[in-house]
């Protein structure tokens, strides 16, 4: 249990890496279209639903659970130590 909360963990860090990377991307791309400058703005608009959209709502579902694992694991810690 403890390697796949491991493997995890691993795998939303790197998603949260990637979505700061898009944003980044979206900063840059957008100073471009202000500067009529091609700095990817299409692409990052091509790649939004596929690619960018899943990736948000995967480090979104991450936060959720993870927050929901530890409020689970802190009830089940206080109601063991009520029982004793």
């Amino acid at each position: 249990m403890e390697s796949i909360k491991k493997v995890l963990n691993t795998l939303l860090v790197g998603d949260v890496f990637a979505v700061l990377f898009f944003f980044a991307w979206l900063a840059i791309a957008l100073l471009g279209e202000q500067w009529h400058t091609p700095l990817g703005w299409r692409l990052w608009q091509r790649l939004w639903t596929p690619v960018i959209q899943p990736a948000l709502g995967l480090m979104m579902a991450g936060i959720i659970l993870s927050a929901l694992g530890q409020w689970i694991a802190k009830r089940m810690k206080t109601s063991d130590s009520q029982s004793r």
